[in-house]
């Protein structure tokens, strides 16, 4: 008998509590409501960055011999992938210096004098070739140093993604605001769509510019005939997406 009575009772203040959040007038009433965004495509472009360098006694002869190699291997570039956009960068001499000694008390100080130069040199590829990419890479390291590579989209596809990125948000967005309406309610005709505030926050895959200072690579034991397995490569797939907030207004 107890428990029944104890049942009853809580029966009774569920129902008053119900009844009582049924009865808050929501006309008029304004809710923030976020909502997010997110669409993904196969990357269609790629930026390797590929690098020569030499080290010599005689300036002149180390700069000699990149300026050979680079030529050479721009050459093989243009011919293995003649669509790609090619751009040197990065040329720079440093000079190489012995290993410091440790000083002498009282000893005179003597300019450093460097035993051999370093100088070297990039060139940045950018194709959508992606199927001969293993190809071209793999004959320009007869010369070349591949020191990067990176894979994104192309701006024709990244406007086209960042298209479906805005229409996909936005449906959610609606789709967010039909649950409100429902949990307070109310019929999704109510509901007044007063504020929409986007915040896009996409990651764009791009080329990244080598940085021009001398790489730990020795370019000068490579011969032309030497012959390059091609490497592996996986382009993978860009993914952007998007933020935002919504300010709905109930009639």
């Amino acid at each position: 008998m107890t428990v029944l009575k104890n049942l009853l009772a809580a029966a009774f203040v569920l129902g008053s509590v119900q009844a009582h959040a049924q009865s808050v007038p929501t006309a008029g009433t304004t809710v923030i409501i976020p909502a997010n965004g997110e669409v993904t495509a196969p990357n269609d472009q790629a930026i390797a960055t590929l690098a020569i360098e030499e080290q010599d006694k005689d300036k002149a002869a180390a700069a000699s011999r990149v300026n050979t190699r680079m030529k050479q291997g721009l050459d093989i570039l243009k011919a293995q992938d003649p669509q790609a956009s090619l751009k040197t960068m990065g040329y720079y001499t440093y000079p190489v210096y012995p290993e410091d000694r440790p000083v002498q008390p009282l000893a005179p100080n003597r300019p450093r004098q460097p035993t051999a130069w370093r100088v070297g040199q990039y060139v940045e590829v950018k194709t959508t070739n992606l199927a001969g990419l293993p190809k071209t890479v793999a004959a320009a390291q007869k010369v070349l140093t591949l020191n990067s590579i990176n894979f994104g989209l192309t701006p024709a596809s990244l406007r086209k993604l960042d298209d479906q990125r805005i229409a996909a948000t936005y449906k959610a967005l609606n789709e967010r605001i039909a649950s409100v309406a429902k949990a307070m309610g109310r019929p999704v005709t109510d509901a007044v769509l007063d504020t929409v505030d986007f915040e896009g926050s996409g990651n764009y895959a791009g080329g990244r510019e080598a940085a021009a200072a001398p790489m730990a690579m020795r370019a000068m034991a490579m011969k032309d005939s030497a012959e390059v397995a091609e490497p592996s490569f996986e382009p993978g797939e860009t993914t952007l997406d998007m933020r935002l907030v919504g300010k709905v207004r109930f009639k």
